[in-house]
């Protein structure tokens, strides 16, 4: 691509090599022993690694991925490669794009090299995260930190924290859903994003007072929640419903994926399932987004695994929406987001 001067870093969180319990494990250990995922003590942190979950937790996510894998590799891999590709194509040969995930390949080490080498002196920052969050964006940023450190590669620097609630994305989600909600005619639409520890989104109050402290501490952006995961969360829902003009009563907000025993944030999606059956629904579609690219956590936990248990809860189907993946129109999204960013 000739010697660019503008470049452009997206950011995802990574996979492993292959679904082999070998290489599930090596990515489980890199990505749990992250001090900003596990926010325990590091010895702590190592016990429950060493003695919890590496010992067992790697052969059943091994299993999981195996049932999402495709002949190409990694979904999440393949859709991030291609968003990168595409967004090459459409920012034109003044860009050079580069893609880099915080755990496994391609590091983002290497794509700074790449950067580099291709004579980028001016670079923004994407991390495929519409919602802010320490553990995904801000890990994801303070790695690309120290590899840039470590390099002595310093090119004047812009970064894109959140996107959550960006024209560009939150109308690329609604025209994923449209297409697919018009062929499923839904009874019901739930917003499932992934979960995170009550404890995150309380470190975020400004004020130390209003997150999580009322049921409605959600329902507006605010000075005191700007920062908070769960309220950015719901404003990606309101977003898209007054997009797709869906019915207050026929959608809600959920979270996924929790791990361990702490309190995580709620209503949680395996148990507002059973809330919705029991209230009569039976064609229930799901979005998921908190993640840009179809991965482990939509096709495996949502499009097997609650689709078998809303099945086994009212016997109906359950429709997993697509991510924006490198739809053509969230392309051009964040192309946008880059070129405001450098300007």
């Amino acid at each position: 691509m000739g010697n660019q001067r503008t470049g452009a870093l997206l950011l995802n969180l990574g996979t492993p090599d292959s679904p082999s319990v070998s290489d599930v494990r090596r990515f489980l250990r890199e990505f749990l022993s992250d001090p900003r995922v596990i926010d325990v003590s590091a010895l702590a942190r190592w016990l429950l690694l060493t003695l919890v979950i590496l010992p067992f937790r790697p052969r059943k996510a091994a299993a999981a991925y195996a049932k999402i894998w495709t002949p190409e590799g990694s979904p999440l891999l393949v859709h991030s490669r291609a968003l990168a590709d595409a967004v090459g194509e459409e920012l034109g040969p003044d860009w050079r794009v580069e893609l880099g995930m915080r755990y496994g390949q391609p590091t983002i080490a290497s794509a700074l090299a790449r950067l580099r080498e291709a004579g980028v002196s001016r670079l923004v920052v994407l991390p495929l995260f519409p919602q802010y969050s320490d553990a995904a964006t801000g890990s994801a940023l303070a790695k690309l930190a120290e590899e840039m450190q470590r390099s002595d590669y310093a090119p004047r620097l812009a970064a894109i924290s959140t996107f959550y609630d960006a024209p560009g994305f939150t109308r690329s989600v609604a025209s994923a859903a449209e297409a697919s909600l018009r062929r499923f005619a839904a009874d019901f639409v739930l917003f499932s994003y992934h979960g995170l520890p009550e404890r995150h989104v309380l470190a975020s109050d400004r004020s130390g007072a209003h997150c999580l402290a009322s049921d409605d501490c959600c329902a507006s952006i605010a000075a005191a929640n700007r920062d908070c995961y769960r309220a950015q969360c719901f404003a990606t829902t309101r977003a898209v419903a007054e997009a797709l003009a869906l019915d207050p009563e026929r959608h809600a907000t959920a979270f996924q994926s929790r791990l361990g025993r702490t309190p995580w944030i709620q209503p949680f999606t395996d148990r507002l399932l059973i809330d919705l059956a029991a209230r009569g629904i039976k064609r229930l579609a799901i979005l998921c987004p908190s993640f840009t690219a179809d991965c482990l956590e939509t096709l495996e936990e949502i499009e097997i695994r609650a689709a078998a248990q809303w099945r086994d809860l009212c016997g109906g189907p359950l429709e997993l929406i697509p991510a924006v993946n490198a739809r053509p129109d969230w392309v051009r999204a964040v192309a946008e987001l880059l070129r405001e960013a450098r300007s």
